[in-house]
């Protein structure tokens, strides 16, 4: 039995006095499912049981667990500096690391804003919108566009951002001004499109422009998208899809946002996924995968463009973190892209994703596997009842299939990944970027036990 410093049963305090994120605490009653260590692929639980973490804690740990020169650098860091805001000041790790990123994006995105996770990079993006048209003198450019089932963050703007209204209902009401156009779930698109990928893109991104003039150039700010959208598993951008959405963009004169919390360094590909995908936008929003998780960081990279009515007399961006660009998060961050660097990472991934989508697509001979889509290491696979109509599962069945049989069953099987059903149901894949055909195969081989048993079970 595990047992906290006070005396008491670690699962019954976890109980007692743990609020879980994104939790059902009635499903804790069964007990509290505790990770205590990791190194390299795997997670351990409190009872021994070992799994492999096929989704790098939440797309976080890029390089894998148990980095002895990640953990180091956060103690080097603590010793000689171990806080200092950036309040009016600067410290050395945040001058470096802003450089850093300023070098891997692309155009001329060289300012960087520090917070401390993802959720705060988009809320400091929407204000920062906001006043940048007000200091150019077009103060009613205020209003956001993004996409249906995309999720964004949890603060109040994030939340409006964000495309689930299931999220959202509970909290309304939210901050006004955000407006939502459809996804590129090809999988999913009307009948006469899913064909010819090219005219789903143009038709996708066509609905944004069409949402602008709606809503009057004159009154949006900014258009919100993941290069790889997340919530909804994994949708990809068909072709010309971005290269279309940035000429909407500069013919409203509506700012540009890729939001890569997930997607940057090296998920999809490179350190941002915008060069991946050939744009340029006028912010990024990244966060997770800077440290590898062994320290959180988030960060707005703005262009010169937006930065330069901030650059002189007395304006000021009013905002802020107390831990933005905190010292110890910006050298662990410094250390991993190090290692980036060191262990040719972002080559690793390029050269191996073709090989996990190989490897995925091996259970589309599965009755229950509709679509394996994704991009890089970044993987959602939809779960059908029937693939030749495309038929869904109802609330009810979503429930039994995702909750009641799959999230359980796939721990007890070793593989650490989400079953999600904030759009239709998924299965959620990104595993660390070290991992190669032998984790690849593990996790096919896992997720295709699994998937059987389930089908039998319907």
């Amino acid at each position: 039995m595990s047992i906290t410093p006070r005396g008491t049963d670690r699962q019954a305090a976890a109980r007692d006095h743990l609020w879980g994120h994104f939790t059902r605490h009635s499903a804790w009653e069964q007990g509290v499912p505790t990770i205590v260590r990791g190194e390299g692929h795997h997670i351990w639980d409190a009872d021994g049981h070992r799994l492999l973490d096929g989704l790098s804690g939440l797309f976080v740990v890029q390089l894998g667990h148990g980095r002895e020169e990640l953990a180091a650098a956060a103690a080097a860091q603590a010793r000689e500096l171990a806080f200092f805001p950036l309040w009016s000041y600067a410290h050395p790790q945040a001058v470096d690391l802003a450089e850093r990123l300023a070098a891997y994006a692309p155009g001329d995105l060289n300012r960087v804003f520090f917070t401390t996770g993802g959720g705060e990079a988009v809320e400091t993006a929407w204000k920062l919108a906001k006043q940048y048209w007000k200091l150019r003198g077009r103060p009613g450019k205020h209003k956001v566009v993004s996409r249906a089932v995309a999720y964004h963050g949890t603060t109040q703007g994030a939340l409006s951002i964000t495309g689930l209204p299931e999220l959202k209902a509970p909290f309304e009401p939210l901050v006004p001004g955000a407006h939502k156009v459809p996804n590129t779930n090809a999988y999913r698109a009307p009948e006469h499109l899913r064909d010819d990928p090219k005219a789903f893109g143009r038709w996708a991104a066509d609905r944004i422009g069409e949402a602008i003039e709606f809503e009057g150039p004159d009154t949006v700010a900014a258009v919100f998208l993941e290069p790889v959208q997340n919530a909804g598993g994994c949708f990809p951008p068909p072709p010309g899809y971005f290269d279309r959405v940035r000429e909407i963009c500069d013919e409203h004169d509506v700012l540009l946002v890729s939001d890569e919390v997930i997607c940057a360094f090296g998920r999809i590909g490179s350190m941002f996924a915008c060069e991946d995908l050939g744009y340029v936008p006028d912010m990024i929003t990244c966060a997770k995968g800077m440290t590898s998780g062994y320290s959180p960081i988030g960060a707005c990279v703005v262009s010169d463009r937006v930065f330069e009515p901030f650059a002189t007399g007395t304006t000021t961006f009013a905002h802020g973190y107390t831990f933005g660009g905190h010292p110890v998060s910006a050298a662990v961050a410094m250390a991993n892209l190090d290692l980036f660097e060191s262990e040719g990472i972002v080559d690793h991934v390029r050269a191996h994703a073709p090989v996990l989508r190989a490897t995925l697509e091996r259970l589309l001979d599965l009755p229950i596997v509709g679509d394996v889509r994704g991009e890089g290491f970044f993987y959602g696979i939809e779960l059908v009842k029937d693939a030749a109509t495309r038929e869904t599962f109802d609330d009810a069945e979503s429930e039994r299939l995702l909750r009641g049989f799959l999230t359980p069953a796939l721990y007890e099987a070793g593989l650490y990944c989400r079953a999600d059903d904030r759009g239709d149901p998924v299965v959620q894949l990104a595993p660390p970027l070290t991992c190669g055909p032998a984790q690849f195969d593990e996790i096919e081989q896992i997720l295709r036990g699994v998937l059987t048993d389930a089908w039998a079970r319907l």
